[in-house]
């Protein structure tokens, strides 16, 4: 009798115990994913049965990891967790310290697969590859794209050869989706960076003189940058003018552009480029030299708003 109500406590403890040890090892193996370990990583290496070899090691610089009563170190760097498994479980049998051990290896952290994402976002970020990560996803960890992003974004990746291959990724068709080329998977080691949107300056009697961001590229004009300056104030000129940095060069040319005429759809419009500056004189014809504008744009980037302020 005695017997007879001991066998059913043995059976339900021996029934729980595995399917308890089961869960526990599949949800630590669910935290990281396993992917080729690196230098820096955190490796969780359990040995069964041996306490003293089951710790957590801290893969070196040049890729080792070292166990104790192992003579030599083992090579990690580049293997996946059940490699190493595999290595740690021959090197044990060839020192003689185990017979038939039974080796686990998860990575704790990863540090060797830093990704990057920097300019024109909201948080700049720098976070490990975990998982499946695309470029999106990276975006997203650094809260978007600020207002002032360009119209490209700079994906920066080593090739087969170790040097780095830098792509550019028009944003719009990322965030189309209609291109799913455009939203690579990343594995860890990329820098991507945003650069600001180009911006033309105007300056001079407009409704509000400032920095036009240039987020369609080559397509802004002097019709748009006037537009996004609230239109012209009372009693502008006819002329207007456009500085231009000279290429290599710390001077600027002046164009004249025959405002009126373009105002009144009897002249094309201007194309505009980067760092220009459209002046609009007032009718009495007063004109500010191009180092006066270049001082007025200087005051005005400087600024919080960047709006330039005429009086």
């Amino acid at each position: 009798m005695k017997f007879s109500w001991v066998l059913p406590v043995v059976a339900v403890v021996c029934l729980w115990a595995p399917r308890g040890v089961a869960q526990t090892s599949e949800a630590a193996l669910a935290n990281l994913p396993a992917q080729r370990i690196g230098a820096e990583d955190l490796v969780a290496v359990s040995v069964y049965d041996s306490p003293e070899l089951t710790r957590t090691v801290r893969v070196t610089s040049d890729g080792q990891i070292r166990l104790p009563m192992l003579k030599a170190s083992i090579k990690a760097a580049g293997l996946y967790p059940r490699d190493l498994e595999t290595a740690i479980t021959a090197a044990l049998r060839a020192e003689q310290i185990l017979v038939d051990p039974v080796v686990t290896v998860t990575v704790a952290e990863y540090r060797s697969r830093p990704i990057s994402v920097s300019g024109a976002v909201k948080h700049p970020v720098t976070f490990q590859a975990s998982g499946n990560v695309t470029l999106l996803d990276a975006i997203t960890r650094a809260d978007g794209l600020s207002p002032d992003a360009g119209a490209e974004i700079l994906l920066t990746r080593h090739a087969a050869d170790g040097k780095p291959v830098t792509e550019r990724i028009p944003v719009k068709k990322l965030i189309e989706g209609a291109q799913p080329d455009l939203n690579p998977q990343l594995s860890g080691g990329e820098e991507i960076r945003v650069p600001e949107a180009g911006r033309v300056f105007v300056a001079g009697n407009v409704k509000n003189p400032g920095a036009v961001p240039m987020k369609d590229g080559a397509d802004t004009s002097v019709l748009k940058a006037l537009a996004l300056a609230g239109g012209l104030a009372a009693f502008s000129s006819k002329q207007a003018y456009i500085y231009r940095r000279k290429p290599g060069a710390d001077t600027k040319d002046e164009i004249a552009i025959p405002l009126a005429q373009i105002m009144s759809r009897k002249s094309p419009d201007v194309p505009l480029s980067a760092d220009d500056i459209l002046y609009v004189p007032d009718a009495k014809g007063r004109r500010l030299s191009a180092a006066a504008l270049d001082r007025i744009v200087g005051f005005g980037t400087a600024t919080t708003s960047g709006l330039l302020i005429w009086r």
